[in-house]
């Protein structure tokens, strides 16, 4: 659920960035365990571990959308049916990640 978005205090300059929304999640325990892990490695907050994981898995999905279509198109002309399952199978593991 967002919070109120984040406002500069007094007599701070203002910064031509956009304010930073505010999220409360839940995290199952094993997740809360491995991002706690993650920001003690990195020697961060647990907040901005979070923000940095999100912001990684965003790019991964992004790249995976892009290599899925990159394949895509370089297949479209293949008539071999068995050629065709097997790209059906790849395919399927690049949207679904398995």
């Amino acid at each position: 659920m967002p919070h109120r978005a984040s406002t500069p205090k007094r007599g701070a300059a203002k910064s031509r960035r956009k304010p930073e929304s505010r999220y409360t999640v839940a995290l199952p325990s094993a997740v809360a365990g491995q991002v706690r892990r993650c920001a003690g490695t990195a020697g961060t907050s647990m907040s901005k571990a979070i923000a940095a994981l999100v912001r990684l898995g965003l790019e991964n999905q992004e790249m995976r959308k892009r290599e899925f279509f990159k394949r895509l198109k370089a297949n479209l002309a293949v008539d071999d049916p068995g050629e065709q399952d097997r790209m059906v199978d790849e395919f399927r593991s690049l949207i679904l990640g398995r």
